[in-house]
């Protein structure tokens, strides 16, 4: 017997939810270079920049550099992070797969003008029925637009999308536009909205 979907569209977070990045490898370089990469990378001022669409993933590296010093010991660490090695949560793949089965599964991600490049890399590029990315609309979540752009997309009304997320704040501008959100930690968040299908 088919399953009854009770939304019309799942949007998806990419990063932290569908992909995974090497954490241990990102704090064995932030320690090995004694800076602090992250805080500095994924500050305000020079990540949204990067995935408004403003400026490209290069420049923003770049500037990430800078605000580090702007040596080549500064360069070479942020080289060392922009490489950091990533992967697919195969479990969530299995159960987007799944839902995808019955309604449209849209990636909704904060990402800059590689992520195309990315999902490529990760045999993802085919996967979704559509990608809303940041840098190729303009808006950033949790700026209600993105969403709505995305349930536009999916073709359905927000109030039938179920959207996931791994940041709070994001899931609850979703849940604020009528959206049934799940703010993801583990991979039985989503089985457990999921995982009868």
């Amino acid at each position: 017997m088919m399953a009854v979907m009770p939304f019309d569209a799942v949007l998806t977070d990419l990063d932290g939810v569908l992909r995974l990045f090497d954490h241990t490898a990102q704090a064995e370089i932030e320690a090995r270079y004694a800076l602090p990469l992250m805080a500095t990378a994924f500050a305000p001022e020079l990540i949204e920049p990067a995935i408004l669409g403003r400026i490209s993933e290069r420049e923003w590296l770049a500037a990430v550099a800078v605000a580090l010093g702007g040596d080549e010991r500064a360069r070479q660490a942020v080289a060392e992070f922009a490489a950091v090695p990533f992967r697919v949560d195969e479990e969530v793949r299995e159960l987007l797969a799944k839902a995808q089965q019955h309604v449209p599964v849209v990636i909704v991600t904060n990402a800059t003008d590689t992520v195309e490049e990315h999902l490529d890399r990760l045999g993802l590029t085919y996967f979704a029925d559509d990608l809303v990315s940041s840098a190729r609309v303009g808006v950033i979540k949790p700026d209600p637009r993105i969403y709505e752009i995305a349930a536009e997309r999916a073709g359905a009304d927000p109030a039938r999308c179920l959207f996931v997320d791994d940041r709070l704040p994001n899931v609850e501008a979703a849940r604020a536009l009528g959206m049934t959100g799940v703010h993801y930690r583990s991979v039985a968040d989503l089985a457990a909205v999921l995982g009868g299908l």
